[in-house]
């Protein structure tokens, strides 16, 4: 097992070429390779598809904000006890939210942080699907409705649940560890 994962992972220089540059756009950005990619490398159609199905998820503008689409992957990571996703997603979430708590607090306890009304449905919606999506039904969408989520914004909370379930159970999978450099960032207020 590497410090990374239990599966080999990759370097960016030995990435196809459309991989390289598309992470390479991240790292650039961040300045660091998140290990997700790294071990999703091994198998390019795979992290290729993880990218475009995470790209048209979170990276859309209208509907969720960027910080309530975190909000959803935080809590839910969360609730599925996913370190890796925690702490990346906690850091992206502490900078688009402009808050060094709130990951904290919705990581570890998402039913109790204080939240307005749109962030308590956007996150009470999220924990239902992802704890037991047996049980999921109209009453759930109800109260989303209720607290003014959008039908489109409703789907938005169901599909980053679903695709963030995955990624978990991929980071269980691997025994993921996140890179030290997300640890840090976004703690202090800008």
């Amino acid at each position: 097992m590497s410090d990374v994962s239990r599966f080999p992972v990759v370097e960016l220089e030995d990435l196809p070429d459309d991989l390289r540059e598309r992470v390479g756009a991240i790292a650039e950005k961040s300045g660091f390779v998140p290990n997700i990619f790294r071990a999703l490398g091994h198998r390019p159609a795979e992290l290729r598809a993880f990218l475009d199905y995470h790209d048209a998820l979170m990276e859309r503008t209208d509907g969720l904000t960027k910080a309530e689409r975190e909000l959803v992957v935080v809590a839910t990571s969360g609730a599925n006890h996913c370190t890796y996703c925690v702490v990346a997603h906690g850091a992206i979430l502490r900078i688009r939210a402009n808050d060094p708590e709130l990951a904290d607090r919705v990581s570890s306890n998402p039913w109790q942080v204080e939240l307005d009304e749109r962030g308590r449905a956007i996150v009470d919606l999220a924990l239902a699907l992802a704890q037991d999506s047996a049980l999921f039904g109209e009453g759930d969408l109800e109260a989303a409705r209720d607290a003014g989520l959008t039908e489109d914004e409703i789907w938005d909370v169901g599909a980053i649940t679903a695709l963030f379930a995955m990624s978990n159970r991929l980071a269980h999978l691997t025994a993921l560890r996140p890179n030290a450099e997300f640890f840090l960032l976004g703690r202090v207020p800008r």
